[in-house]
């Protein structure tokens, strides 16, 4: 396998206690970021090309290098360990088994950026793991890392844990900050940007768990080390949340540039489909992004090894090609329903939906109630052209992301599957048959 920079020692006995973590290396980042500028730790973070691992991949230090700096303004580092995201269960492990590399990582990036109070909001549901980093920040206050002067630096900086509502619609950032600040969780119009008005109408970063932590390994070994790992301007290692039909399910750490296929078939990875059934499909970076058949995800469209990385999983666009996004990779085998897999997803996206904007409140459940009659039964094929007419409707014109979560696992579905979705046309009686899934040549291509 390839280097682990954020789970080397996830397995080590007692690696959530400070004193374990700090045995093998922790905190060395905090040590040697205060004896640097701001700017000089930002400018690392720049030249590792770090991009945000919660979804969007943005470039952190890019994002970091944005923040409004008005003098006597506090600043605000908000960690967003909402994971609500169908298929990614990453960060909870990182939380509830490294927690002290999140603080190391948030006490170094608040450090970065100037600020003096952080906060981490954490999964409403995941109260378990809030306990777990509760005690890792008392210890870390204990042992002089939080709190006043830290190791006698002159820097202050006091952390803490929010739960939050368990709403999907939190996990993005403004939705966050509202929560956050004890107002219903919808998400803002934009601008003004978090950067300048964020938390409590001050300057604001908000990162991912997984992002955060990964400042630690920039700090400790250099940016340009941590840019020699990975392809291009996909840099460093990636957490990959495998579960669906493989055999070896569970939370990989790669180097991105990985090929698809040996992540998928690797006994060191995934270790293939289970029961040696053929693969059908993948959706690659968690349920917000397109699914694509088992052709296109090992291969591009132009015949090239699809990699691990933001840029080939994107090659050929929306049209053959997908997203990296939080790297929650979902395999379904040949007997998997697309037509059931999509509704299951809409439902999700439907329930979830704040209901502030009008396309994505009343286009969700129309794709909901569309999608329903199509896997019971009852559909035309005027239905499966209706559900792309409202995606497109959707898309685009929401204030926040979740139109487009909601719309393109839908849109990407009946442009590679098709065929499926008219089957359940023309077969309602064997479409909604117990353990039902179309198996046609085209789909198994």
């Amino acid at each position: 396998m390839g280097r682990k920079l954020l789970t080397e020692h996830i397995n080590v006995a007692g690696i959530d206690t400070f004193d374990v973590y700090r045995q093998h290396g922790g905190y060395r980042s905090v040590e040697k970021a205060l004896k640097m500028t701001p700017d000089e730790v930002v400018e690392e973070v720049k030249k590792s090309g770090l991009r945000g691992r919660g979804g969007a991949g943005f470039p952190t230090g890019m994002k970091w290098s944005f923040l409004a700096k008005p003098e006597g303004v506090p600043r605000y580092l908000v960690c967003n360990a909402d994971e609500s995201e169908p298929g990614t269960f990453k960060d909870r492990q990182l939380m509830s088994k490294l927690p002290h590399l999140l603080i190391e990582g948030m006490i170094t990036s608040s450090y970065a950026l100037g600020a003096n109070t952080s906060y981490i909001y954490i999964r409403g549901e995941l109260l378990y793991v809030l306990r777990i980093l509760e005690k890792a920040i008392a210890e870390a206050y204990a042992k002089g890392y939080l709190g006043k002067n830290i190791l006698g630096s002159g820097y202050d900086l006091d952390l803490h844990v929010h739960p939050g509502g368990g709403a999907y619609i939190c996990g993005e950032e403004t939705a966050l900050l509202e929560s956050l600040e004890g107002k219903r969780g919808n998400p803002r119009n934009k601008p003004p940007f978090p950067a300048v008005q964020g938390l409590y109408a001050r300057p604001t970063v908000v990162n991912n768990v997984e992002s955060i932590c990964a400042v630690v390994p920039i700090v400790n070994d250099g940016g340009d080390e941590y840019a020699k790992i990975g392809v291009g301007k996909s840099t460093g290692t990636k957490l990959i949340s495998a579960c669906g039909h493989l055999n070896k399910p569970g939370i990989y750490e790669i180097e991105l540039g990985v090929p698809v296929e040996e992540f998928i078939y690797s006994d060191e990875y995934c270790g293939g489909i289970w029961k040696g059934r053929d693969l059908k499909a993948v959706v690659a970076g968690g349920s917000s992004v397109p699914i694509l058949p088992k052709d296109l995800i090992l291969k591009t469209a132009a015949g090239e090894n699809r990699l691990m990385t933001y840029e080939s999983l994107s090659d050929g666009g929306f049209v053959t090609g997908t997203m990296l996004g939080s790297g929650g990779f979902i395999a379904m085998d040949e007997t998997t329903c697309i037509v059931r897999n999509t509704w299951n997803f809409s439902r999700f996206y439907h329930h979830e939906s704040c209901g502030q904007c009008s396309p994505c409140r009343e286009g969700t459940g129309w794709m909901e109630k569309v999608l329903h009659r199509l896997e019971y039964g009852h559909g035309s094929m005027h239905d499966i052209d209706l559900l792309v007419s409202v995606a497109k409707q959707i898309e685009g014109n929401t204030i926040c992301p979740l139109g487009e979560a909601a719309a393109w696992p839908v849109a990407a579905a009946v442009r590679h599957f098709r065929h499926e979705f008219e089957w359940h046309v023309t077969n309602p009686k064997e479409a909604t048959a117990p353990g039902a899934a179309y198996r046609g040549a085209a789909v198994l291509a």
